[in-house]
């Protein structure tokens, strides 16, 4: 019987489909400003909209981009947040701006790729 569940469990598990959203962040040992994006964001991103909306995941610059990401041009800066949409670059922010501007620009790229229309550009 625990066979059973346990074979249905995983199952269920692998037929969960991944998000469709993911926030990467391109980092690297040294980065002083990657330092100040965890002190600042690392802990609350995950209990944010954006971080559930956009899940983060951490590589490093040095390493190669995992397979199942297909960005654009390969990141020369850390940090570098990329925002993949079905595992595909939508959109990146190069550089950490500060937490004032960070969460702004991550909820408007966020916007952007579930296709609404960012506040920012209804006031024009």
């Amino acid at each position: 019987m625990i066979r059973l569940i346990a074979a249905f469990l995983g199952v269920v598990l692998t037929a969960l489909p991944a998000p469709a959203l993911e926030l990467i962040m391109v980092e690297q040992d040294g980065c002083h400003w990657c330092a100040v994006w965890n002190e600042e964001i690392g802990p609350i991103y995950p209990k944010t909209d954006e971080g559930r909306a956009a899940p983060l995941r951490r590589i490093d610059l040095h390493r190669p981009v995992p397979e199942d990401l297909k960005i654009g041009t390969r990141p020369s800066y850390t940090p570098t947040f990329i925002l993949m949409k079905d595992g595909t670059e939508f959109d990146r922010l190069e550089g950490y701006p500060g937490e004032h501007f960070f969460w702004p620009m991550i909820a408007e790229m966020i916007a952007r790729a579930n296709g609404a229309t960012p506040v920012m550009e209804n006031q024009k």
